[in-house]
């Protein structure tokens, strides 16, 4: 289990989700922490070592592990298998499934990624987008730069999680 690091008090733990809260003169939910949307944490998991961490809102769908992509009011799409987006990509660390929750998602370290069940990934190789949310084999315009799997033989197909390392990892861009 991921242990923030940071010295700010009341922060809520990286697996859990917030539900928010909407203030008396306004329209919008806010996290109820002191965290604030777009903020990156480190955290420390004694099997997975550091990662970072930002906080985002959720999407319908979201499952631990999830892909996902934000946009500049910090809302998340299950990312797609559409070619060439060049977006920033972060893992859901909770079924973080409403856009009125908030959670954590990686941004770097070893990460338990959602891994598409259709087919193998080899050892030790770069992933990319194969279905919604879902990673796998990397095809052009797919790759998610700055991800690799870590898994030292096959991962079969059927497997519904696959380790990867990332470092702040985007969608692959126009290629020319």
């Amino acid at each position: 289990m991921f242990m923030i690091e940071e010295t700010r008090a009341g922060l809520f733990p990286i697996a859990n989700v917030d539900s928010g809260f909407t203030p008396a003169n306004g329209t919008a939910v806010l996290p109820t922490t002191p965290a604030q949307l777009g903020m990156i944490v480190r955290a420390c998991d004694p099997v997975f070592g550091d990662g970072e961490f930002i906080l985002l809102k959720g999407v319908a769908s979201t499952v631990v592990g999830s892909c996902v992509v934000w946009d500049a009011n910090f809302a998340t799409t299950l990312c797609a298998a559409t070619a060439n987006q060049a977006r920033p990509v972060a893992f859901a660390m909770a079924a973080n499934n409403s856009p009125n929750t908030f959670g954590w998602y990686q941004i770097s370290g070893q990460v338990q990624a959602l891994k598409d069940t259709g087919g193998a990934v080899n050892a030790n190789v770069a992933v990319g987008i194969v279905s919604t949310g879902a990673i796998g084999n990397t095809a052009a315009g797919l790759e998610i730069e700055g991800a690799r799997s870590t898994n030292t033989g096959t991962v079969a197909a059927g497997t519904a999680v696959l380790s990867i390392y990332c470092d702040r990892p985007q969608l692959q861009g126009r290629i020319t």
